[in-house]
């Protein structure tokens, strides 16, 4: 997951940035033109904004209407809002990742970005891996899969092989009638 020191760093960093970049172009080409490029990369980028927006609207309908979970279209609607709101602050940072949230191409890159380390990894941690196909399948983690098998007592027990019809990857019971061992718990058999 994203750490928080490194959001605050984010937030801080942009504007500081987005305010020295401005003083740079600035004293290049003068105050007054700086403003007007402000304002026009903000209008332009809002018309592109508002037209991706549909685009990507329709492109929604459409998967619902064929019974498919729209998760790039969520996407893509998330990007969009963080794009408006980029083109809405005032400045040429901030216009250049606004831009960059808002033409298609470069929203394919972040999207698959965000969904490889940002959602999946936060949906396995909240299904235990079923999401991915992460489970842990292998029977009982600390058991051979067939013979014997020793724990920290130094007791042995008997682990389900092929011999006697159950498949690998279990444990039977230590020689006591009401305890099963299984890893370091002891279930009571009533």
């Amino acid at each position: 997951m994203v750490r928080t020191r490194y959001v605050i760093a984010g937030l801080l960093g942009i504007p500081l940035l987005d305010a020295t970049f401005l003083v740079f172009v600035a004293g290049a080409i003068g105050g007054i033109e700086t403003v007007l490029l402000v304002v026009l990369t903000g209008l332009i980028g809002m018309l592109l904004v508002r037209a991706e927006g549909r685009h990507t609207l329709r492109k929604l309908q459409r998967t619902v209407a064929e019974g498919e979970p729209p998760t790039d279209e969520l996407l893509d609607g998330a990007f969009l809002i963080a794009a408006g709101a980029f083109l809405l602050t005032p400045g040429l940072v901030t216009d250049t990742l606004g831009f960059l949230f808002a033409l298609s191409p470069s929203r394919v890159v972040f999207r698959e970005l965000l969904s490889r380390y940002v959602v999946t990894p936060y949906l396995d941690e909240r299904t235990d891996g079923f999401l991915s196909g992460n489970v842990y399948v292998g029977g009982f983690p600390n058991d051979a899969p067939g013979g014997t098998d020793s724990d920290a007592g130094g007791s042995t027990r008997t682990v389900f092989g092929d011999d006697d019809g159950f498949g690998s990857g279990g444990a039977t019971d230590d020689g006591d009638d009401d305890t099963v061992d299984i890893g370091e718990d002891e279930y009571s058999v009533e």
